[in-house]
């Protein structure tokens, strides 16, 4: 089990993201803005960003949740945030579509190596 902080602003996908995650046995905390994400993140041992969340700046959150696994997602047309989170440091950042889709095995593949 793992403790996992999601930044997503989005209720339903939020909701998607809690109910999935808990249904595969992980502690998970839904936050709406990247402040309360900072704040709960000290003992999670994973991070979902919602890269599109508004007041994001990804080499901040970067550094701040240095240590963390980051795992961004976003819009599959928008390209340029995907190479801008993998330049801030996300160790995996996927499509939304495909977050929906693999949302448990991405997190296995990032929790436990």
């Amino acid at each position: 089990m793992a403790r996992v902080v999601a930044l997503a602003p989005d209720l339903f996908f939020g909701s998607k993201i809690k109910e999935t995650l808990v249904a595969a046995g992980h502690d998970v905390e839904i936050c709406g803005t990247v402040a309360k994400v900072e704040a709960e993140a000290g003992e999670s041992d994973l991070v979902i960003v919602d890269l599109h969340a508004e007041g994001l700046d990804l080499a901040q959150l970067s550094a701040h949740l240095k240590g963390k696994q980051l795992l961004g997602f976003y819009s599959h047309v928008d390209v340029d945030t995907r190479a801008k989170a993998e330049q801030a440091g996300f160790h995996l950042v996927v499509p939304r579509s495909r977050m929906a889709r693999e949302m448990p095995q991405l997190v296995e593949r990032l929790v436990n190596g």
